[in-house]
Parts: structure tokens; C-alpha cells; sequence
């Protein structure tokens, strides 16, 4: 893997039309927002630029950042649903249709057992009752930290079980169907802007800090990583081209910072 370089480094940028980041680790601190990255949101958003968060928190999170954030939309459950708000109400897209996700829904009812009865000390995600489409496991966020070969042992079951699986900085998500950040990119990219996100991708950054980024990372050139990145690189075959100084939240604000300053 090519390690990143420090993004203070970046050259002069042009034509840029928005900004895509991940939320947990990398708007937040220690399970905080920064009120720093907040308001480089804003910041953004002052600028002229798009503005989308790229998660892999549920729906009912989702409904409310579409809402409430300065954001242009907002995608969730790792690229299998994205939502806005435009002419006075909150618009919501799902990858899989009704029947297709209730189906899955029971499949991954099952799973959920079979994985917490195999890796002790894991526990459902506290956000698992908001989501539609996927299976969160905790391994750190309201659990006591769980060592690496957990978190492996999580992986496993959901592939020995044909899922997908993504491992995010607090999360091993899980789900039936064939979609990730990336193609949720691409789906609210289309809907929002008729744009084909091949032809724009020197057009926009995207900040991230764990494995479930890998497909942005190695989508974008300007792809950047917060500090606290370097923990999930052993995971990704392809980590950002680029890393802040500072962790999470911090390093987001002073990214933006920086963008900004290079933008021609």
C-alpha cells in the first residue's frame, strides 16, 4: 500500500464542486461531534460547495442529518439508501425494494444470534432498531473494546454466511445485496445533479478514517484520511492518498482548512 501523504502537501485544486466525509472518527472525537467540523460544514456550504455525509449509520439517523445538517443529502447504511430535503420535504431512496428488504431483514435476524452467541462481549449496535437494510455488530462503541481477532471472528461469520461485511472504526456491518459507499455516491450524485460520478471524480474530495471507506478511497483522487486512519490501513488494499495531522473531528476542520486555502 502507498502510504499517505501529508495533506498540507496537496497542490493547487481546481474545479472543485463538493465534499463528501464519513461521520464517526471522522466528524467526531472519542464518539463526539467536533463543533469545530460542524461548522466547517458550514463552512463549505458558505463557499458554494455540495455538502454530503457518507455513513454507515441507519436510516433514522440519516432522516434526521438530511433534515437538520448543513447538507446537501445524505448517505446511509453504507451506500444502501440516501436521503434530502428539497422543495419543503424529505425525500428517501432504498437500493433494495420493500419485499427485498424484509426478506434480508429476517435472514440477518438469524444472523445476529449466531454471531453473538460465537463472539462473546459484542453486542447489537444501539442504532440497530433504525436500520433498514444491514446488521450492525459493536465491537467498541457501548461494548468494552474487542481485540482484533474479534472483530475478525464477526467478519467471518458474515461471510460464512454469503453477506457482505464492512468493518467501520466502531461497527462490523452486514447485509444482503451488492452495494457499498460508492454506489450510494453514485445514486444520490445522479439523482441530485445528473451527474455520472465517473466523470466528475477530480470534482470532489472525500474524507474518511476506516475500512468501510476503502471503495471512496480508492475512487477519488483527492481522497483523504483523518489521522486516526493508520489503525484500519492493515485492513484496505487501497487507503487514502492523503492524511491530516490531526484526529477525527480536528482532523476534518483543519482539512477543510486546507482545501480551501489550495482551492483555485
Amino acid at each position: 500500500m502507498i502510504e499517505p501523504r501529508p495533506l498540507e502537501d496537496v497542490p493547487p485544486i481546481t474545479g472543485l464542486r463538493g465534499v463528501f466525509c464519513d461521520i464517526d472518527d471522522t466528524l467526531t472525537h472519542h464518539g463526539r461531534l467536533v463543533p469545530e467540523a460542524f461548522q466547517a460544514l458550514h463552512r463549505l456550504r458558505a463557499e458554494g460547495l455540495r455538502v454530503v455525509p457518507i455513513t454507515g449509520r441507519p436510516g433514522g439517523w440519516v432522516d434526521h442529518l438530511a433534515r437538520m445538517w448543513p447538507v446537501d443529502g445524505v448517505v446511509g447504511e453504507n451506500g444502501g439508501l440516501w436521503f434530502y430535503h428539497r422543495d419543503g420535504r424529505l425525500h428517501r431512496r432504498f437500493l433494495q425494494p420493500p419485499a427485498e428488504r424484509q426478506a434480508n431483514r429476517a435472514r440477518l435476524t438469524a444472523l445476529a444470534d449466531e454471531i453473538l452467541a460465537a463472539v462473546p462481549g459484542t453486542a447489537l449496535a444501539s442504532d440497530q432498531p433504525y436500520r433498514e437494510l444491514d446488521l450492525a455488530i459493536d465491537f467498541c462503541e457501548d461494548v468494552p473494546p474487542l481485540p482484533d481477532a474479534d472483530i475478525d471472528r464477526i467478519v467471518a461469520c458474515f461471510q460464512a454466511a454469503g453477506a457482505t461485511c464492512k468493518v467501520s472504526s466502531i461497527h462490523v456491518n452486514g447485509w444482503y445485496g451488492r452495494f457499498d459507499k460508492l454506489e450510494g455516491c453514485r445514486r444520490l450524485l445522479a439523482e441530485l445533479w445528473g451527474e455520472s460520478l465517473d466523470d466528475v471524480a477530480d470534482a470532489y474530495a472525500f474524507f474518511g478514517d476506516s475500512a468501510n471507506d476503502e471503495p471512496m478511497f480508492r475512487f477519488f483522487p483527492l481522497s483523504v484520511g483523518v489521522a486516526n486512519v493508520r489503525r484500519f490501513l492493515p485492513r484496505m488494499a487501497q487507503g487514502p492518498r492523503w492524511i491530516t495531522r490531526g484526529e477525527g473531528g480536528h482532523g476534518f476542520a483543519e482539512g477543510v482548512g486546507i482545501l480551501l486555502e489550495r482551492r483555485a
